[in-house]
């Protein structure tokens, strides 16, 4: 081969090796869209909004919230699974959709693990317990006690099946090894309502939802399943002080794209996300919600995912739990 003929084909082999770096750098050249699959409000929205401004200026391309909601979560996940993965579709993942909805489907509409690229997570929060204030019992351990002593009169709210507070409910029965009748809502705001009615005796949902029923004196905080207490709940035990160990969990958040997204771009993403969850005002803006900024970049934030599931899935085998 000529010298100048073989020079054209290195250069050419040359031009395709950096090409795809070449995309990666130039990421983003438009607006970024970030899937939520919730309704306007709750607490996926809250971490969208909170994060969707200083990462769009850090970025230098719009981030646009588009909703999604639907079947907890599971169909704007299902439509991300569809999305180019060019890094200008996400979404705020949280646990539901992500670690225990798509196990109680008879056919999994996605591979939490596999059909997603994790970018980092946002937050941690520890749910937290409630009971109307005139209920007798003061925490979580004289209400299971007084759960025992009627049985088949007790039961637990939750946002819907397959909702992180459905499970909640079923480990609080398995651990404790009572049989509290489950009452699915559509929805945080409806359970919410219906346990300050009366209807239902308790709910083990986040933070971000009972905060300020809690601080309005609308409901009685009884436990935090974190591993410490909630600082926004400083009087009130942590379910392992309470005995109740087995109880504990947490609800997590985080960006996720579509499988197969460039290295890259993952790692510019997910540096934007930490510079901006390390700033004041954003840590202020979750604590006072009643969750915990918790970087953690992709693979820490894979594993923890997968950790996750298998509590989970664990959970729902053991309980026989399956969506009708």
């Amino acid at each position: 081969m000529p010298h100048t003929q073989r020079r054209a084909v290195l250069l050419g082999l040359a031009a395709t090796a950096i090409a795809p770096a070449l995309r990666a750098q130039a990421w983003p050249a438009k607006p970024i869209k970030l899937i939520v699959g919730f309704p306007p409000g709750g607490g996926i929205d809250f971490a969208a909004r909170t994060v969707q401004v200083p990462l769009q200026e850090l970025l230098g391309q719009q981030m646009v919230v588009e909703y999604k909601p639907g079947a907890g979560g599971l169909l704007a996940a299902t439509e991300l699974t569809r999305a180019a993965p060019d890094g200008y579709t996400l979404l705020l993942a949280n646990t539901g959709p992500f670690a225990i909805a798509p196990y109680l489907q008879a056919k999994m509409p996605y591979d939490p693990l596999r059909s997603f690229t994790y970018v980092g997570q946002i937050s941690q929060g520890s749910y937290i317990a409630v009971t109307r204030p005139d209920h007798p019992a003061r925490d979580l351990k004289e209400f299971v006690a007084w759960a025992r002593a009627n049985p088949g009169q007790v039961n637990f709210a939750s946002a819907g099946k397959g909702s992180s507070t459905h499970l909640n409910g079923e480990l609080l029965n398995q651990v404790t090894g009572l049989d509290l009748t489950h009452v699915p809502y559509k929805g945080s705001a409806p359970a919410v309502q219906d346990l300050i009615g009366g209807q239902t005796q308790i709910l083990i949902d986040a933070g971000t939802v009972l905060l300020p029923q809690v601080k309005g004196g609308k409901l009685k905080a009884l436990a935090v399943t974190g591993a410490k207490r909630d600082p926004q709940l400083p009087d009130v035990a942590s379910v392992a002080e309470q005995g109740l160990a087995g109880v504990q969990s947490i609800g997590f958040q985080g960006l996720v794209g579509p499988a197969g997204m460039p290295r890259e771009v993952v790692d510019k993403l997910a540096a934007g996300l930490a510079k901006v969850l390390a700033m004041p005002d954003v840590q202020a803006k979750f604590a006072t919600a009643g969750a915990e900024v918790h970087y953690q970049g992709p693979d820490a934030f894979a594993a923890f995912v997968k950790a996750d599931n298998e509590k989970w899935i664990k959970l729902i085998r053991d309980r026989k739990i399956q969506l009708d």
